[in-house]
């Protein structure tokens, strides 16, 4: 019980209890209230599979149709949910050098029916997959990192441009056909002016190349450091020389390269070496083009940047190094939280389960947040995420199921099992 010692529990059921309050207010009846509850508690838990079958039995329900009926025809709405997150972290690590992170992370499926589910590339994979594409915003500043938005992908042709297959998975009738640069600009207006503490925005090259997310920005004065190909060709020479970002890196003399690190990492500190060129075309402009060079490879990186103000390089460095972070998140909300764990079809779904996920990682953000943190000197490393979540199931959510529901559980789930094996083969013998 030593580790009894190093974290106050107590505080941890609070700021549990205060995640369930937080949203309360959402549902109107009493049932997906609570419902909620538990399903975020088994997000949270260690159950292997966060499927509404495992979460039910694990909440000690009978059978699977609460947790299926909240995901699916409950009254609540996801959309406000996804609010309610947004402003319980924003109180927790705001920061006014915050900086938003948009990227997209993938979701393999199976089947045609899964709503935005097409063949398409996808990081996930690092190939070409059948799967379902999310852009997300995360929030990064000094005392954390959250997910706070997300939006889904549908491809324009294989479903924008099909109103009965949009009908079936019931996409409303107001949701267009958006690039995901475009759906990376829809977020981050929402968490301007919902009054997000914000001085930048990052993301990778497919959000670097959009004109229409740089635009924006500057029309609202917020800086950018956004990464852009090698193919990109900048201004130099006040505005009198356009000339490709690759050719123009190699002319930098080695002397002009400086070290920084761009953020700490699994093995330390990201050292990179940096070299940045002023790209202003008019007098008063602070626009750059950032270079990232790897020491060992030689490997480069390319990134457009732009503040309402004159910033240090090292500043440029940490923004762009804070795009790290959300890939870091999709790695922790699926590890952690079953963020790709969910069975659902429908649009309504999909946002539903990708918002009380987004609820349950909150939790572990900020239980990180507020964790009493050692010593500099000290030979221990501050809790983890990961670790938070052990010791949660440990000594906060740890249940006890009697034999008999365990045994109800496996009755049930080979039985259903079995019904939908003859199922199966009674459709393939009708072929």
């Amino acid at each position: 019980m030593a580790a009894c010692h190093s974290v106050d529990l107590g505080r941890w059921r609070v700021i549990l209890d205060e995640a369930a309050a937080r949203v309360a207010g959402r549902f109107v009846r009493a049932e997906p209230r609570r419902t909620a509850g538990q399903f975020v508690e088994g997000l949270l838990s260690g159950v292997e599979r966060k499927s509404c079958w495992s979460l039910a039995e694990r909440a000690g329900h009978a059978d699977p149709q609460a947790m299926q009926r909240l995901l699916r025809t409950a009254v609540w709405d996801a959309d406000a949910v996804r609010d309610d997150v947004r402003s319980w972290l924003i109180e927790q690590l705001g920061h006014p050098e915050g900086v938003l992170a948009a990227d997209e992370t993938g979701f393999l499926k199976k089947g045609v029916c899964s709503v935005g589910v097409q063949r398409q590339y996808t990081g996930t994979a690092g190939r070409v997959e059948n799967s379902q594409v999310g852009v997300f915003l995360a929030y990064v500043t000094p005392h954390g990192r959250a997910l706070i938005d997300r939006r889904l992908y549908l491809p324009e042709a294989t479903w924008c441009a099909q109103p009965e297959r949009l009908a079936a998975a019931g996409v409303p009738d107001e949701v267009e056909f958006a690039t995901k640069p475009a759906l990376a600009r829809q977020m981050i207006a929402a968490a301007l002016n919902a009054g997000v503490p914000v001085g930048w925005v990052t993301g990778d090259e497919v959000y670097g190349a959009d004109p229409g997310l740089r635009g924006d920005l500057e029309h609202r004065a917020i800086g950018y450091v956004l990464a852009v190909g090698c193919d990109r060709r900048v201004h130099v020479n006040d505005g009198r020389t356009l000339v490709r970002v690759d050719d123009l890196a190699e002319r930098i003399p080695t002397r002009t390269w400086q070290q920084h690190s761009c953020g700490p990492g699994a093995k330390g500190p990201r050292e990179y070496l940096w070299a940045w060129i002023t790209t202003a075309t008019r007098p008063g402009e602070h626009r750059w083009l950032l270079i990232r060079r790897n020491r060992s490879t030689g490997e480069l990186a390319f990134y457009l940047c732009w503040s309402p103000r004159p910033v240090p390089l090292h500043t440029l460095v940490r923004v762009a190094g804070s795009r790290w972070s959300i890939e870091e998140l999709f790695q922790t909300g699926k590890g952690q939280v079953g963020l790709d764990h969910y069975q659902v079809r429908s649009w309504t779904g999909w946002h539903r389960f990708i918002t009380l996920a987004m609820l349950a990682l909150a939790v572990l953000t900020i239980l990180a947040a507020t964790a009493q943190q050692p010593n500099a000197d000290s030979e221990i490393i501050a809790l983890t995420v990961a670790e938070i979540r052990r010791l949660l199931n440990a000594f906060v959510l740890a249940v006890m199921l009697p034999p008999e529901h365990i045994l109800h559980w496996s009755i049930w789930r080979r039985t259903s099992q079995a019904r939908a094996r003859r199922s199966h083969y009674q459709r393939r013998q009708a072929k």
